[in-house]
């Protein structure tokens, strides 16, 4: 018996997918909210995605006075502007976006 390939189409071809890569795996219309660890028990909470219609900076005043902890906006190349909290303040934020009129659907929550 032997394990041949009987297939004669390549299947890494890109025929008549145009359009397709654009709607699977499209990322642009959610908030993302992650967590990533710092030494020991330090973390870091960082939301990306905010559209054009927020500003970052007043959206950072108000959580850190909300959630008494300290942050930064940092401007990446591909993401965009990124809110950065110190602590795990992830559901902190999605019940605060929740209460001032985003989107639940819209907002997805990484970590642990």
């Amino acid at each position: 018996m032997s394990l041949q390939n009987l297939k004669k189409e390549d299947p890494f071809a890109e025929d008549g997918l145009d359009g397709i890569e654009d709607q699977v795996g499209s990322e642009e219309n959610y908030l993302h909210i992650r967590i990533q660890q710092r030494n020991g028990r330090k973390s870091l909470t960082t939301l990306q995605g905010l559209g054009k219609e927020y500003d970052p900076k007043k959206l950072l005043k108000a959580f850190k006075k909300e959630f008494a902890c300290n942050g930064t906006v940092v401007e990446d190349e591909q993401l965009g502007e990124v809110i950065q909290l110190q602590g795990d303040q992830r559901i902190k934020i999605k019940n605060f976006l929740v209460e001032n009129g985003i989107l639940a659907s819209n907002i997805k929550v990484h970590g642990f």
